[in-house]
Parts: structure tokens; C-alpha cells; sequence
């Protein structure tokens, strides 16, 4: 995941309340922090078929791995 590019957001009266996104050829990962800048979600989008997962956790790493494997692994 070190090489997908990343863009990033933050809400403008909130800036702890953040949104990143990274793409490859194969995945969309959106990374949702916690209103408070705690904890994180993320969505895993398949770009060819659109099925996608998600995963929660205090670090973004986590949630990236974790909804990355409930993508892709059976």
C-alpha cells in the first residue's frame, strides 16, 4: 500500500475529522477518521466488480489491512 497515491480532506471547522483515499489498479481504500480524530474506518472497493469491505479500528494501518483482507481473502 506504500506506493497507491493519496489524497486527503478535512473538514474545515473540524480539522481532526479527516477522509483519505489511495487507489492501485485493483483497490480503492476510503479511510474515514472519528469525528473526534479517533479511530478509523475504512472501506475497500474491488474497481473491476465494486464489491467492497470495511473494517474499524484505532489505527488506519489496521483498518486498511483488515478491510483489505475481507475483500480479497475467502
Amino acid at each position: 500500500m506504500a506506493d497507491r497515491p493519496v489524497r486527503g480532506l478535512h473538514e474545515q471547522s473540524n480539522p481532526r475529522h479527516r477522509l483519505r483515499v489511495e487507489h492501485d489498479d485493483h483497490t480503492l481504500l476510503i479511510h474515514l477518521s472519528g469525528e473526534d480524530g479517533d479511530g478509523w474506518t475504512t472501506i475497500a472497493v474491488d474497481r473491476r466488480t465494486r464489491e467492497w469491505a470495511a473494517a474499524q479500528d484505532a489505527r488506519q494501518v489496521d483498518t486498511a489491512r483488515g478491510a483489505d483482507e475481507a475483500l480479497y481473502e475467502p
